[in-house]
């Protein structure tokens, strides 16, 4: 049986062909134009480990990213919910790029490719990088790992929930800005892409606002803290307006992050200010939730680069801007030795001691108590619950009855001291409460070398306003860590010589 060959007409021939393009080949083509332009998942990747640690990304993008020239525009359109002019008013950093001008993103924040569009948002680095300057005129040095000083978190937040439920958050205001900031938008990103983000973004920012509502209500926590864990117990849906009034106005200091395998190896000490986890990786994938990264979206692979830079990380010397009077330090070795080395370690290198990194109980340290009880029993085994289903669900939480010992490495640039930031110098913190500064002012990166912490008796400088601590406040107290055990009781020389050793930690 012979085969026919089926013929077509020349005229249906076309047809045939402008049928099949229509229905085959233009879908097609469509389809991985769009794949193109709105899938793949690009973060933008540094070399350098310190440049990474600064702009790199923990993968919040995905969930809580701003598109970028959102970003960009908000300080403008909103500027009346920030102190000042733009994120530098709040405290955000920005670095001179190659060409001498500023960076377009403040350090602390990540830029990806997502969903077509690139979006921003904080990483590590936002809470962990701050600069000193010698003196008001001097130039000043950023350093990476030291507490962010400068960085009001709560400013941060209020900003964007104010400005989300503002009228200007919209297309109308937002993309005409967009476009004078030079963004030159194809047509599609202006007239759908930015206006759908606009809009999810809103909503998004909108419905985070109800649920923190509670920092509208919490006493101002001033540069360089953060309420740490009732921003936790948000995940989790507690019932923040129900919560027992004492676990509520805890600020405490951002910690530095420096040396972190000395804290590991060759035991591991307890983490956090109460110490409540000894797992390192544990930790800083808890601290990720703080950069907007969820279970499925934390970008693990540039995490583990941060973690792997801060195990040996080290803090700049003091002598890299300010002499040490090495005669005088000489006589305070022996006074921290007596007095410091059993729970701060042996040098601001060597951490060997009996209760480094262990916790001492609240009745013995007396400090505030306001963050060690915002850390609950009920936190704990929520956070327990944290990852199921991955290697890496958190199984080292758990609830401590003081203040964990630290380690005193860069100590010189971890001032505010105590976990609350209640004493602004260590030369203040040798002495007993009644005769600590009750109100001082915080936010100043000029370094009083004398007295070992930044200026913090101004409550202005070069048109800056500071921020006026205020230790009777709720969760501000600056008592504790008094007594002989502590030195507040040696005489002033020996105070000075103390304060001398301390500097070359």
């Amino acid at each position: 049986m012979s085969r026919r060959t089926v013929i077509f007409p020349a005229p249906w021939k076309r047809r045939f062909l402008i049928l099949f393009a229509l229905t085959v080949i233009l879908p097609a083509t469509i389809v991985l134009w769009l794949a193109g332009r709105f899938g793949g998942d690009y973060p933008v990747d540094y070399a350098d480990p310190v440049e990474h640690f600064k702009y790199g990304s923990t993968g919040g993008e995905h969930e809580m990213g701003f598109p970028y020239w959102i970003w960009r525009a908000l300080p403008e359109v909103c500027g009346q919910y920030l102190p000042g002019k733009g994120y530098q008013s709040i405290g955000m950093l920005y670095e001179t790029g190659p060409d001498g001008r500023l960076k377009d993103l403040p350090v602390g924040t990540s830029k990806r490719r997502y969903q077509g569009i690139d979006r921003v948002f904080v990483n590590c680095a936002v809470c962990h990088t701050s600069t000193v300057r010698a003196a008001p005129d001097k130039p000043a040095l950023l350093v990476s790992g030291m507490p962010a000083a400068l960085f009001n978190m709560q400013a941060f937040e209020t900003f964007f929930f104010r400005c989300a439920a503002d009228p200007k958050f919209s297309k109308e205001y937002l993309i005409p800005e967009i476009q004078r900031q030079g963004a030159n938008l194809d047509l599609l990103d202006r007239y759908v892409v930015y206006p759908v983000a606009i809009a999810i973004m809103r909503d998004r920012v909108l419905a985070l606002k109800g649920r923190f509502e509670w920092v509208f209500q919490q006493k101002a926590w001033g540069p360089g803290r953060v309420d740490t864990f009732n921003s936790a117990k948000v995940i989790f849906n507690f019932p923040m307006h129900l919560l027992d009034p004492k676990e509520l106005d805890a600020p405490a200091d951002f910690p530095s992050i420096w040396l972190q395998r000395p804290r590991r190896e060759p035991r591991a000490m307890e983490l956090h200010w109460d110490g409540n986890n000894t797992d390192m990786t544990e930790r800083n994938k808890s601290a990720a939730f703080g950069t907007g990264t969820t279970p499925p979206t934390i970008d693990i692979q540039r995490i583990k680069r941060v973690e792997e830079w801060i195990l040996d990380a080290q803090p700049p010397a003091f002598s890299a801007l300010f002499p040490v009077d090495q005669a005088l330090a000489g006589r305070g070795a022996p006074i921290y030795k007596e007095y410091c080395a059993v729970c701060h370690g042996v040098s601001g290198r060597d951490f060997s001691g009996d209760y480094v990194g262990r916790v001492t109980p609240i009745g013995a340290i007396a400090t505030d108590r306001r963050r060690l009880d915002s850390y609950t029993y009920t936190l704990a085994v929520n956070q327990a619950a944290l990852y199921a289903g991955y290697p890496w669900r958190f199984t080292q939480f758990r609830k401590t009855f003081g203040y964990a010992n630290m380690p005193l490495d860069g100590l010189w640039l971890r001032a505010p001291y105590l976990h609350n930031g209640s004493v602004p110098s260590l030369r203040d913190l040798l002495e007993p409460a009644a005769r600590r500064p009750a109100v001082f002012w915080r936010g100043n990166d000029v370094f009083d070398p004398q007295k070992v912490g930044f200026v913090s008796d101004l409550p202005e400088a070069a048109g800056r306003q500071f921020f006026r601590f205020d230790t009777a406040v709720a969760g501000n107290g600056n008592a504790g860590h008094e007594g002989r055990p502590y030195g507040t009781e040696l005489s002033d020389e020996d105070k000075t010589a103390l304060v001398e050793f301390l500097k070359t930690f």
